[in-house]
């Protein structure tokens, strides 16, 4: 899994209002077709006209959690990537909208890296929350701190026994050709 690359050729669609973060975004994906939008509006007209395989979607400045709903209606598997948003609220958000993973900005210098394990596991019909909390659990532990679950605490124990989360999953299978064209 290490040695392929799931990002080369793709067509990613990155959404952020910070010029900054989409060109490192871009340098940092050079492996991969990067089509780069800087609001909401362009994100929205870009989604209907173009075919993506992954959707990267900044949550404040562009209304990440809205394009999310869409990038799901299209089958596009999307990841949350945040800077000012990044609380447990706005994770279990992103989480039952459908989005495949929760990236915080801090961590865009190893995008291609974390991506690549996503996409991976994606494609294998494999947990893609499971590969975000052995990569990035210790972040979000010392980010919200210790005691971060609690508040839902029911949700994550049952979470953390499966890494499958019906209403997200229910969401894009919804949406997935493969999955209507058999009548499901």
């Amino acid at each position: 899994m290490a040695d392929k690359s799931y990002l080369a050729g793709k067509r990613i669609l990155v959404v952020d209002d910070e010029q900054d973060v989409l060109d490192t975004v871009v340098d940092v994906l050079e492996i991969a077709d990067v089509d780069p939008a800087v609001d909401f509006r362009t994100a929205m007209e870009k989604i209907e006209q173009q075919k993506y395989d992954l959707a990267i979607l900044d949550i404040m400045g562009v209304n990440g959690l809205e394009l999310l709903e869409k990038t799901v209606e299209k089958n596009i598997p999307t990841v949350m990537l945040t800077a000012h948003a990044l609380n447990p609220e706005t994770l279990l958000s992103s989480i039952a909208k459908g989005a495949i993973s929760f990236l915080p900005k801090e961590k865009l210098a190893g995008l291609d890296e974390i991506l690549n394990k996503l996409l991976a596991a994606h494609y294998a019909g494999q947990p893609t929350w499971k590969i975000l909390f052995e990569e990035l659990g210790e972040f979000f532990d010392a980010k919200f701190g210790p005691e971060w679950k609690e508040n839902d605490k029911d949700f994550w124990s049952e979470f953390s026994r499966t890494y499958y989360v019906s209403k997200g999953i229910k969401n894009r299978l919804m949406h997935d050709e493969k999955i209507l064209s058999k009548g499901i």
